[in-house]
C-alpha cells in the first residue's frame, strides 16, 4: 500500500516547501500529466509537482514529436489539469517557438500560462540563451524551472533522443547550462538522460532542487510521464529510464474487448442497466397510439 499522503486538506506545495524538502533530503515526486482525470489521480496520490509537458504533443494529441504543439493547445490541457489539483504545484511547459525569439516573447507566454491556465510556474529547455529568457521571466514575476541534458525540443541538434554528457566535454556543457539556469534565478532544474556519474558531480554544485529523469538516483526528486509509468500506450517507445508501475493499456484493452463482446452477444445492456416505467403508463401509451392511428390525417 502506498505511503503517500491522501489527505484532501494537504497544504499546497510552494517554492519554500520544495527548498525545505531538498534541505531535509526528502525526495520530490513529480509527474507529467495532461488532463483532469490524471490530475485527480496525482492529487490523490500525494504528488508534489505536476508538469503539463509539451510531450502532450505525442502522448495525447497524436503528433510525431513535441515541436508542433501550440501554446493554445497546451493552455487548454493545463487549465484542465489545474481544475483537478489543490495541493501539488502546477508547472506549464513553454512549447517550442514560444520563448526563444526575445525576452518580451518569453514573458508574454509565461504570463499567459499563469493568467489563463492557473500555473504556479513554467518550464523551459536548455541553457545559453534560454538562461537569459529564464532570468527575464523570473524578473517578470513568474517562477521558472529549467531543463538540461536531453532537451526534446532540440533533440535533432543533439543527435537524437540519446543520453547527454557522455564525454568530459559534454558533461562540462551540462554543468555550465545548469549553473547558468541556477544563476538566472530558476527555482529548480530537470536533468534528463544524463549519466548518473555526471549527475553526481554536477549535484555538488547545485543549490536548488534538481528533478531527474534518467539522471540517476542522486537528484532531489524524480519525474516520469504518467502515460509511461502506467503503460497507457502499447506502441510507444520505452526509454531506458522508464519503469512501468501498472499496465493501464492492458486493462483498457481487456475492458473494451469485454464490452464489445457483451454487446455482440446481447448480454448488455441488461435489465439492471435499463430505466423502468409503470405498466399502466405503457398501456396508456399504446391506447394513445391506437387512437391516433384511427384519426384521419
Amino acid at each position: 500500500m502506498s505511503s503517500l499522503p491522501r489527505d484532501a486538506a494537504r497544504k499546497r506545495v510552494t517554492l519554500t516547501k520544495l527548498a525545505e524538502m531538498r534541505a531535509l533530503g526528502e525526495p520530490i515526486v513529480m509527474v507529467t500529466a495532461y488532463d483532469h482525470p490524471s490530475a485527480k489521480v496525482a492529487e490523490a496520490a500525494g504528488v508534489d509537482i505536476v508538469l503539463v509537458g509539451d510531450s502532450a504533443a505525442n502522448n495525447v494529441l497524436g503528433y510525431a514529436d513535441t515541436v508542433p504543439v501550440t501554446v493554445e493547445e497546451l493552455l487548454m490541457l493545463t487549465a484542465a489539469v489545474r481544475r483537478g489539483l489543490r495541493a501539488p504545484m502546477l508547472c506549464g511547459d513553454l512549447p517550442f517557438g514560444s520563448y526563444e525569439a526575445s525576452d518580451a516573447q518569453a514573458i508574454a507566454t509565461a504570463h499567459r500560462f499563469v493568467k489563463e491556465a492557473g500555473c504556479d510556474c513554467v518550464k523551459l529547455e536548455g541553457g545559453g540563451a534560454s538562461a537569459e529568457r529564464a532570468r527575464a521571466i523570473v524578473r517578470a514575476g513568474v517562477p521558472v524551472m529549467g531543463h538540461v541534458g536531453l532537451t526534446p525540443q532540440t533533440a535533432t541538434a543533439l543527435g537524437g533522443y540519446r543520453a547527454q554528457g557522455r564525454t568530459a566535454e559534454r558533461a562540462l556543457d551540462v554543468l555550465e547550462d545548469a549553473l547558468a539556469l541556477q544563476a538566472a534565478g530558476c527555482f529548480a532544474i530537470v536533468f534528463e538522460a544524463i549519466p548518473a556519474g555526471v549527475t553526481d558531480v554536477v549535484m555538488e554544485h547545485m543549490e536548488i532542487p534538481v528533478i531527474g529523469i534518467g539522471a540517476g538516483p542522486s537528484t532531489d526528486g524524480q519525474v516520469l510521464v504518467l502515460h509511461d509509468l502506467l503503460h497507457i500506450h502499447e506502441d510507444a517507445p520505452q526509454p531506458k529510464f522508464v519503469r512501468r508501475f501498472a499496465d493501464v493499456h492492458g486493462e483498457m484493452l481487456r475492458g473494451v474487448e469485454a464490452y464489445a463482446a457483451a454487446v455482440r452477444a446481447r448480454e448488455f445492456p441488461g435489465e439492471e442497466h435499463s430505466y423502468g416505467i409503470a405498466p399502466e403508463e405503457i398501456e396508456r401509451l399504446k391506447a394513445q397510439l391506437r387512437t391516433k392511428a384511427t384519426q384521419p390525417a
